[in-house]
């Protein structure tokens, strides 16, 4: 009965809060609706995204290649941190938590091959696709 009661009053107050819900919006003087700065922020965001699509579009000659760079880009910029978490969480299920349990100790030595493995992939990934699109120039 208590959790009838608890499941009903949660229903009428989340009732009372959508039908009492009323949007706001912020006028100037002239009665002009003034404009978000998350829309402003998202629209910038955007510009920069497509400005530097173009550029790796122009630098390798093609808008799936550029797509392809700058994707691959942003994976080598964002590995460094996961992967040193990773390594990090490795470490502490081996020399930690393993010192007792010797499958734990395997579990973090497998943890710190396998993100040191996908550090080492994400590194060099963008090099060997820089070399086989563009040639080896020296």
């Amino acid at each position: 009965m208590k959790k009838v009661i608890a499941v009903l009053s949660i229903l009428l107050s989340l009732t009372l809060l959508l039908v009492s819900y009323t949007p706001v919006y912020a006028v100037e003087e002239n009665n002009e609706v003034l404009e978000s700065d998350n829309a402003s922020d998202f629209y910038k965001i955007k510009e920069q995204a497509s400005g530097k699509l173009e550029q790796y579009s122009e630098k390798y000659g093609s808008k799936a290649y550029g797509i392809t760079a700058m994707v691959l880009d942003t994976v080598r910029i964002y590995s460094i941190p996961f992967c040193l978490l990773g390594i990090a969480i490795g470490a502490i299920y081996q020399y930690i938590i393993g010192i007792r349990r010797l499958d734990i100790r395997d579990r973090g030595f497998n943890l710190i091959i396998a993100f040191v493995t996908i550090l080492v992939i994400a590194q060099v990934l963008p090099l060997v696709f820089t070399i086989v699109v563009k040639g080896w120039v020296l």
